[in-house]
């Protein structure tokens, strides 16, 4: 499971579709609907907020916003109905390795969309997340 910090504009079509239903199976797993990836170190940032579920639903209806954008048809009926009002914290140190490793990526999968993206110097997180000074996550399995 990847949930991506990185803005979802800079994945590709697999990479967002990908996202887009690993978001959803984290969304299910949140809800207690699933009896695996209850432990997944990625669903901690969700989990250590005051709103798990808003916060999920947050991060899904900016990868439908994406979508939406590119003109993809997801169903925004699968994202529950909740507001969240807070952010959720990243350090500057993961928002460069999922960049990094999202270009790795797209280097071998999509080398038309890596050109432009390799020379990015500011990179853009889901709108969710508030990046702060920091080492990459301990939970990152690297």
């Amino acid at each position: 499971m990847r949930l991506w910090a990185i803005h979802p504009e800079y994945l590709d079509a697999k990479g967002l579709v990908a996202l887009w239903r690993e978001a959803l199976l984290a969304q299910n797993v949140l809800l207690g609907n699933t009896k695996g990836y209850k432990k997944h170190p990625q669903l901690n940032r969700f989990k250590n907020t005051s709103n798990p579920i808003g916060a999920i639903a947050c991060y899904l209806r900016s990868i439908i916003d994406e979508a939406d954008r590119r003109g993809y048809n997801f169903n925004r009926n699968k994202i529950v109905n909740k507001k969240n009002n807070s952010m959720i914290t990243v350090t500057s140190g993961q928002v460069e390795y999922e960049f990094k490793h999202l270009l790795e990526k797209l280097r071998k999968r999509d080398p038309d969309l890596y050109l432009p993206l390799e020379g990015i110097e500011k990179i853009k997180v889901n709108p969710i997340f508030k990046k702060i000074s920091g080492i990459i996550e301990e939970w990152e399995r690297i």
